[in-house]
């Protein structure tokens, strides 16, 4: 059997999501579990990609109750009935959804999100998680320097230079224009899962139907050359 023939298929995926976004954390957390499912059969590359759920927000943020209630009309009972359906499909994957008050912007956290992502793909990865649990389970505020640059910090960041890049306005540019070019793909909703370019799965799906599409696209010809 030759070299290339016993090589793992490899997959490029893109999470295309917002970290105050529930169904995001659900999605991350539901899709990692299916790449442990996989294993080695399949090799993937995973990339994050930068998603604002409220570009417009105010700095102070909002209450997410009524956010929610003018946004999507949603009632208290849909709005109660909502929160715990997240919160039993988190505790089926082991992350934990508190009672989180306001909603608040995010460009900044997407931009501290790309400078992990420039210092490598584990660094960006584990930030990810913990700017979900930041938001999520603890209650932060994800807009404030200070919560950015202490989660940074807790995940092995270098707090000062997480500091510099909150300070300034790099890594805006970049995170506008990738903004862009996914809206120009027609993504509007998320979290937005596109495999090696082409294959899009949308939503906080279960852990069976993303290992599902992942065995399915490493089997297509075109796995093995992407």
């Amino acid at each position: 059997m030759s070299h290339a023939a016993s090589t793992p298929p490899r997959i490029k995926i893109d999470f295309v999501s917002d970290v105050v976004c529930p169904w995001c954390a659900v999605g991350l957390n539901a899709l990692e579990q299916a790449i442990a499912r996989v294993g080695d059969e399949i090799q993937v590359d995973l990339h994050f990609q930068p998603f604002e759920l409220n570009p417009q927000m105010v700095a102070e943020g909002e209450d997410v109750d009524q956010h929610l209630a003018h946004k999507y009309g949603l009632g208290p009972e849909q709005l109660a009935s909502n929160r715990e359906a997240l919160r039993q499909r988190g505790a089926a994957l082991g992350f934990e959804f508190n009672a989180r008050n306001r909603i608040y912007n995010t460009f900044d956290a997407h931009r501290l999100l790309h400078w992990a992502g420039t210092v490598g793909p584990a660094q960006e990865r584990a930030l990810k998680h913990a700017l979900l649990k930041a938001y999520f389970t603890d209650g932060q505020d994800v807009s404030s320097p200070s919560v950015l640059t202490a989660v940074a910090a807790l995940v092995g960041l270098d707090a000062q230079r997480a500091r510099q890049v909150l300070e300034s306005d790099e890594y805006a540019a970049q995170v506008r224009e990738q903004e862009r070019f996914y809206q120009s793909q027609g993504i509007r909703a998320v979290p937005s899962v596109i495999l090696n370019d082409r294959h899009l799965i949308q939503g906080g799906q279960p852990v069976e139907q993303f290992e599902a599409a992942l065995r399915q696209i490493a089997a297509m010809p075109a796995a093995s050359a992407t």
